[in-house]
Protein backbone atom coordinates (compact mmCIF):
# COMPACT_ATOMS: atom_id res chain seq x y z
CA UNK A 1 0.00 0.00 0.00
CA UNK A 2 2.50 2.17 0.68
CA UNK A 3 4.70 1.97 -2.28
CA UNK A 4 1.36 2.04 -4.90
CA UNK A 5 1.15 5.70 -2.65
CA UNK A 6 5.14 6.47 -2.88
CA UNK A 7 4.57 5.78 -6.92
CA UNK A 8 1.77 7.35 -7.27
CA UNK A 9 3.44 10.49 -5.26
CA UNK A 10 6.25 10.38 -7.89
CA UNK A 11 4.75 10.69 -10.37
CA UNK A 12 4.33 14.62 -11.24
CA UNK A 13 0.95 14.63 -13.05
CA UNK A 14 -0.54 12.82 -10.12
CA UNK A 15 0.79 13.90 -7.08
CA UNK A 16 -0.05 17.78 -8.18
CA UNK A 17 -3.71 16.52 -8.70
CA UNK A 18 -3.80 14.52 -5.30
CA UNK A 19 -2.31 17.75 -3.74
CA UNK A 20 -4.82 20.09 -5.65
CA UNK A 21 -7.61 17.86 -4.60
CA UNK A 22 -6.48 17.42 -0.72
CA UNK A 23 -6.28 21.24 -0.87
CA UNK A 24 -9.44 22.05 -2.33
CA UNK A 25 -11.08 19.30 0.63
CA UNK A 26 -9.26 21.27 3.41
CA UNK A 27 -10.26 24.96 2.16
CA UNK A 28 -13.64 23.73 1.46
CA UNK A 29 -13.99 22.33 5.37
CA UNK A 30 -12.52 25.73 6.20
CA UNK A 31 -14.94 27.87 4.39
CA UNK A 32 -17.75 25.66 6.07
CA UNK A 33 -16.86 26.00 9.15
CA UNK A 34 -15.91 29.87 9.16
CA UNK A 35 -19.72 29.93 7.25
CA UNK A 36 -21.39 28.23 9.99
CA UNK A 37 -19.53 30.09 13.18
CA UNK A 38 -18.77 33.73 12.59
CA UNK A 39 -21.98 35.15 10.74
CA UNK A 40 -24.04 33.38 13.74
CA UNK A 41 -22.33 35.62 16.31
CA UNK A 42 -23.70 38.99 13.57
CA UNK A 43 -26.87 40.39 15.01
CA UNK A 44 -27.03 42.61 12.06
CA UNK A 45 -28.57 41.22 8.54
CA UNK A 46 -27.05 43.64 6.49
CA UNK A 47 -23.36 42.74 8.01
CA UNK A 48 -24.31 38.98 8.25
CA UNK A 49 -24.59 38.39 4.62
CA UNK A 50 -21.87 40.45 3.56
CA UNK A 51 -19.72 38.47 5.95
CA UNK A 52 -21.17 35.37 4.54
CA UNK A 53 -20.02 36.57 0.93
CA UNK A 54 -16.60 37.16 1.81
CA UNK A 55 -16.00 33.97 3.75
CA UNK A 56 -17.13 32.33 0.33
CA UNK A 57 -15.46 34.55 -1.93
CA UNK A 58 -12.13 34.23 0.32
CA UNK A 59 -12.45 30.20 -0.23
CA UNK A 60 -12.81 30.67 -4.11
CA UNK A 61 -9.51 32.80 -4.08
CA UNK A 62 -7.79 30.46 -1.76
CA UNK A 63 -8.54 27.83 -4.88
CA UNK A 64 -7.02 29.70 -7.38
CA UNK A 65 -3.95 30.55 -5.30
CA UNK A 66 -3.40 26.57 -4.79
CA UNK A 67 -3.86 25.68 -8.31
CA UNK A 68 -1.07 28.68 -9.05
CA UNK A 69 0.69 27.37 -6.41
CA UNK A 70 0.96 24.04 -7.67
CA UNK A 71 1.46 24.48 -11.24
CA UNK A 72 3.86 27.73 -10.44
CA UNK A 73 6.65 25.92 -12.66
CA UNK A 74 4.43 25.21 -15.86
CA UNK A 75 2.56 28.18 -16.19
CA UNK A 76 3.81 29.17 -19.67
CA UNK A 77 2.34 25.92 -20.65
CA UNK A 78 -0.59 26.24 -19.07
CA UNK A 79 -1.42 30.04 -20.44
CA UNK A 80 -1.07 28.29 -23.97
CA UNK A 81 -3.20 26.17 -23.36
CA UNK A 82 -5.96 28.42 -21.91
CA UNK A 83 -5.04 30.64 -25.22
CA UNK A 84 -5.86 28.00 -27.77
CA UNK A 85 -8.88 27.13 -25.67
CA UNK A 86 -10.04 30.29 -25.16
CA UNK A 87 -11.92 31.06 -28.20
CA UNK A 88 -14.30 27.97 -27.95
CA UNK A 89 -14.65 28.34 -24.51
CA UNK A 90 -16.02 32.24 -24.97
CA UNK A 91 -18.34 31.60 -28.08
CA UNK A 92 -19.87 27.91 -26.23
CA UNK A 93 -20.25 30.03 -22.95
CA UNK A 94 -20.85 34.12 -23.64
CA UNK A 95 -23.83 34.23 -21.58
CA UNK A 96 -21.80 32.81 -18.95
CA UNK A 97 -19.57 35.57 -19.67
CA UNK A 98 -21.85 38.11 -19.91
CA UNK A 99 -23.53 37.32 -16.53
CA UNK A 100 -20.44 37.32 -14.86
CA UNK A 101 -19.03 40.68 -16.68
CA UNK A 102 -22.65 42.11 -15.13
CA UNK A 103 -21.82 40.68 -11.39
CA UNK A 104 -18.57 42.93 -12.01
CA UNK A 105 -20.68 45.42 -13.46
CA UNK A 106 -23.27 45.41 -10.63
CA UNK A 107 -20.49 45.61 -7.94
CA UNK A 108 -18.35 47.99 -8.78
CA UNK A 109 -20.78 50.11 -11.29
CA UNK A 110 -23.14 50.63 -8.32
CA UNK A 111 -26.21 49.07 -10.10
CA UNK A 112 -27.83 47.85 -7.38
CA UNK A 113 -27.09 46.57 -4.00
CA UNK A 114 -29.10 43.44 -1.63
CA UNK A 115 -32.09 44.88 -0.11
CA UNK A 116 -32.50 47.37 -3.12
CA UNK A 117 -35.94 47.59 -4.50
CA UNK A 118 -35.41 47.01 -8.07
CA UNK A 119 -37.25 46.46 -11.46
CA UNK A 120 -35.93 44.07 -14.10
CA UNK A 121 -37.60 44.22 -17.39
CA UNK A 122 -41.05 43.13 -16.34
CA UNK A 123 -39.77 41.55 -12.70
CA UNK A 124 -39.88 44.23 -9.58
CA UNK A 125 -39.01 43.53 -6.00
CA UNK A 126 -35.96 43.12 -3.47
CA UNK A 127 -32.76 42.08 -4.23
CA UNK A 128 -31.99 39.06 -1.94
CA UNK A 129 -28.48 38.14 -2.88
CA UNK A 130 -26.00 38.80 -5.92
CA UNK A 131 -24.83 36.08 -7.19
CA UNK A 132 -21.67 35.14 -9.74
CA UNK A 133 -24.20 34.48 -12.39
CA UNK A 134 -27.59 35.31 -11.19
CA UNK A 135 -29.35 37.97 -9.25
CA UNK A 136 -32.09 36.45 -7.06
CA UNK A 137 -35.39 38.89 -6.25
CA UNK A 138 -38.19 38.19 -3.81
CA UNK A 139 -40.93 39.56 -6.27
CA UNK A 140 -43.41 42.08 -5.29
CA UNK A 141 -46.85 42.66 -7.29
CA UNK A 142 -48.19 40.58 -10.04
CA UNK A 143 -51.67 39.13 -8.76
CA UNK A 144 -50.85 40.89 -5.23
CA UNK A 145 -52.04 44.97 -5.16
CA UNK A 146 -49.17 47.28 -3.56
CA UNK A 147 -45.83 46.37 -3.17
CA UNK A 148 -46.30 43.55 -0.61
CA UNK A 149 -44.47 40.26 -1.73
CA UNK A 150 -46.16 37.35 -3.26
CA UNK A 151 -44.04 34.81 -2.41
CA UNK A 152 -42.31 33.98 -5.72
CA UNK A 153 -38.47 34.16 -5.69
CA UNK A 154 -36.80 34.96 -9.23
CA UNK A 155 -33.41 34.48 -10.46
CA UNK A 156 -32.57 37.15 -13.03
CA UNK A 157 -29.14 36.74 -15.32
CA UNK A 158 -26.56 39.16 -14.38
CA UNK A 159 -26.38 39.99 -18.23
CA UNK A 160 -29.72 41.67 -18.10
CA UNK A 161 -28.01 44.66 -16.94
CA UNK A 162 -26.44 45.26 -20.33
CA UNK A 163 -29.64 45.03 -22.10
CA UNK A 164 -32.19 46.60 -20.78
CA UNK A 165 -33.04 49.56 -18.20
CA UNK A 166 -32.32 48.85 -14.45
CA UNK A 167 -35.06 50.70 -12.23
CA UNK A 168 -33.66 51.26 -8.68
CA UNK A 169 -36.30 51.92 -5.76
CA UNK A 170 -33.80 52.75 -3.25
CA UNK A 171 -30.70 53.78 -4.16
CA UNK A 172 -29.40 57.09 -3.69
CA UNK A 173 -32.54 58.59 -3.16
CA UNK A 174 -34.82 56.02 -1.37
CA UNK A 175 -37.90 57.94 -1.67
CA UNK A 176 -41.13 58.09 -4.27
CA UNK A 177 -43.14 60.67 -5.20
CA UNK A 178 -46.55 59.66 -4.36
CA UNK A 179 -50.27 60.40 -4.83
CA UNK A 180 -53.87 59.70 -3.64
CA UNK A 181 -56.94 61.24 -5.68
CA UNK A 182 -60.28 62.44 -4.31
CA UNK A 183 -63.26 63.13 -5.74
CA UNK A 184 -65.11 66.00 -4.23
CA UNK A 185 -69.13 66.91 -5.28
CA UNK A 186 -69.56 70.13 -6.92
CA UNK A 187 -70.63 72.67 -4.46
CA UNK A 188 -68.65 71.50 -1.75
CA UNK A 189 -66.28 73.97 0.10
CA UNK A 190 -63.34 73.53 -1.95
CA UNK A 191 -60.64 75.42 0.38
CA UNK A 192 -61.81 73.12 3.28
CA UNK A 193 -61.10 70.45 1.20
CA UNK A 194 -58.11 71.20 0.32
CA UNK A 195 -57.04 72.40 3.90
CA UNK A 196 -58.08 68.40 4.61
CA UNK A 197 -55.66 66.74 2.28
CA UNK A 198 -52.58 69.34 3.33
CA UNK A 199 -53.32 68.87 6.82
CA UNK A 200 -53.15 64.71 6.13
CA UNK A 201 -50.37 65.44 4.17
CA UNK A 202 -48.40 67.41 6.71
CA UNK A 203 -49.17 65.01 9.50
CA UNK A 204 -48.61 61.95 8.34
CA UNK A 205 -46.03 62.33 5.38
CA UNK A 206 -44.67 65.39 6.78
CA UNK A 207 -41.90 63.37 9.16
CA UNK A 208 -40.04 61.83 5.92
CA UNK A 209 -39.93 65.39 4.72
CA UNK A 210 -36.51 66.79 6.33
CA UNK A 211 -34.97 63.20 5.49
CA UNK A 212 -35.75 63.44 1.58
CA UNK A 213 -34.82 67.34 1.21
CA UNK A 214 -30.89 66.14 2.61
CA UNK A 215 -31.16 63.01 0.13
CA UNK A 216 -32.38 65.76 -2.52
CA UNK A 217 -29.52 67.81 -1.67
CA UNK A 218 -27.12 65.09 -1.71
CA UNK A 219 -28.39 63.63 -4.95
CA UNK A 220 -28.60 67.86 -6.40
CA UNK A 221 -24.06 67.93 -5.33
CA UNK A 222 -23.23 64.84 -6.92
CA UNK A 223 -25.72 64.71 -10.01
CA UNK A 224 -27.30 67.58 -12.24
CA UNK A 225 -30.67 68.17 -11.19
CA UNK A 226 -32.75 70.99 -10.79
CA UNK A 227 -34.20 71.70 -7.15
CA UNK A 228 -38.18 69.53 -6.33
CA UNK A 229 -40.87 70.24 -3.83
CA UNK A 230 -40.54 67.67 -1.36
CA UNK A 231 -43.34 68.66 1.44
CA UNK A 232 -46.91 67.78 0.46
CA UNK A 233 -48.61 69.82 -1.78
CA UNK A 234 -52.56 70.19 -3.18
CA UNK A 235 -53.50 70.33 -6.59
CA UNK A 236 -57.33 70.03 -8.21
CA UNK A 237 -58.80 69.81 -11.57
CA UNK A 238 -62.70 70.43 -12.37
CA UNK A 239 -64.10 67.29 -14.78
CA UNK A 240 -67.63 66.58 -15.86
CA UNK A 241 -68.90 64.99 -12.94
CA UNK A 242 -66.55 66.11 -9.98
CA UNK A 243 -63.56 68.15 -8.90
CA UNK A 244 -60.48 66.29 -8.57
CA UNK A 245 -58.29 67.03 -5.68
CA UNK A 246 -54.77 65.36 -6.09
CA UNK A 247 -52.64 65.07 -2.84
CA UNK A 248 -48.87 64.54 -3.84
CA UNK A 249 -46.17 63.60 -1.13
CA UNK A 250 -43.12 61.94 -0.33
CA UNK A 251 -42.86 58.14 0.95
CA UNK A 252 -40.16 55.48 1.39
CA UNK A 253 -40.30 53.50 -0.85
CA UNK A 254 -41.65 50.43 1.10
CA UNK A 255 -44.48 52.20 3.20
CA UNK A 256 -46.38 53.27 -0.36
CA UNK A 257 -49.64 51.17 1.21
CA UNK A 258 -49.21 51.55 4.29
CA UNK A 259 -49.00 55.37 3.47
CA UNK A 260 -52.15 55.41 1.74
CA UNK A 261 -54.33 53.91 4.55
CA UNK A 262 -53.49 56.20 6.72
CA UNK A 263 -53.81 59.35 4.44
CA UNK A 264 -57.23 57.93 2.83
CA UNK A 265 -58.76 57.22 6.79
CA UNK A 266 -57.67 60.43 8.04
CA UNK A 267 -59.42 62.19 4.81
CA UNK A 268 -62.64 60.16 5.28
CA UNK A 269 -62.70 60.78 8.93
CA UNK A 270 -62.27 64.70 8.56
CA UNK A 271 -64.74 64.79 5.66
CA UNK A 272 -67.27 63.14 8.05
CA UNK A 273 -66.73 65.78 10.59
CA UNK A 274 -67.73 68.63 8.29
CA UNK A 275 -71.28 67.77 8.20
CA UNK A 276 -71.80 68.11 4.47
CA UNK A 277 -69.48 71.06 4.03
CA UNK A 278 -67.83 68.85 2.13
CA UNK A 279 -68.67 65.44 0.03
CA UNK A 280 -67.28 62.61 -1.33
CA UNK A 281 -68.59 62.69 -5.19
CA UNK A 282 -69.27 59.58 -6.98
CA UNK A 283 -70.32 59.10 -10.22
CA UNK A 284 -74.15 59.92 -10.98
CA UNK A 285 -76.84 58.67 -14.19
CA UNK A 286 -79.32 60.87 -15.36
CA UNK A 287 -82.28 59.12 -16.95
CA UNK A 288 -83.74 61.21 -20.01
CA UNK A 289 -87.77 59.98 -20.79
CA UNK A 290 -88.06 57.78 -23.67
CA UNK A 291 -89.64 59.45 -26.75
CA UNK A 292 -93.68 59.34 -26.93
CA UNK A 293 -94.39 56.56 -29.40
CA UNK A 294 -97.22 57.18 -32.02
CA UNK A 295 -99.21 54.16 -33.53
CA UNK A 296 -102.19 55.17 -36.00
CA UNK A 297 -104.38 52.25 -35.39
CA UNK A 298 -107.05 53.05 -38.72
CA UNK A 299 -103.76 52.31 -40.66
CA UNK A 300 -103.03 49.06 -39.12
CA UNK A 301 -106.66 47.86 -39.55
CA UNK A 302 -106.69 48.81 -43.13
CA UNK A 303 -103.04 47.21 -43.81
CA UNK A 304 -105.03 43.87 -42.37
CA UNK A 305 -108.20 44.03 -44.74
CA UNK A 306 -105.62 44.41 -47.55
Amino acid sequence: MQELINKYMSDPVTGKLITIVIGIVVIWVIIKILGNVIPGKIKDNGIRYKTKKAITFTGYIMVILLILFTYSNKLGGITVAFGIAGAGIAFALQEVIASFAGWLAILFGGFYKTGDRVQLGGIKGDVMDIGLLRTTIMETGQWVDGDLYNGRIVLVANSFVFKEPVFNYSGDFPFLWDEIKVPIQYGSDYEKAKEILLKAGNEIAENLTELSRKQWEHLQYKYRLEDAQISPMVSLVANDNWVEFTLRYVVTYNKRRSTKTKLFTYILKEIDNTKGTVNIASATFNIVGAPGLNVNLQDISKTGKE
